[in-house]
């Protein structure tokens, strides 16, 4: 099931984000980079539940969400860049500031743990097909 919402960032254009919880195509990624970023769109993947955002300005904007959508938790969700131009290991970009939480073991906008970059690659290659 695939959940759109419109999430109105005041001051600025507001932008689709999208719930996926079972696919979302890549075509469709691209169309929503488009009207964002280009080749670029930012995602929020939650590892306990297997689900993520796609499509916001911001990737807080798509935690947010995902928190109360979807109960999602803080220590849970991960920022990640989907570069579409790109395949293999250049594909996903662990880099986000919402990855910044010292009290969950991880001091950087990177994902530090391999298990956890691990977990945020299966779903990824889980939720998007071509």
């Amino acid at each position: 099931m695939l959940k759109i919402i419109n999430f109105v960032n005041i001051n600025r254009l507001s932008m689709d984000i999208k719930i996926v919880k079972n696919n979302i195509s890549i075509n469709e990624l691209k169309e929503m980079a488009h009207e964002g970023f280009g080749d670029v769109i930012k995602a929020v993947v939650d590892v306990a539940q297997g689900i993520m955002a796609v499509g916001g300005e911001f990737h807080a904007e798509e935690e947010i969400l995902l928190m109360e959508q979807e109960n999602s938790k803080r220590e849970n969700t991960w920022g990640i860049n989907l570069q579409l131009q790109e395949i293999g290991d250049g594909f996903i970009e662990f880099d986000s500031m919402v990855n910044l939480k010292p009290a969950y073991g991880n001091r950087s906008r990177g994902v530090e743990n391999l298990e956890t970059r691990n977990k945020i690659k299966e779903i990824v290659k889980k939720l998007i097909h071509d």
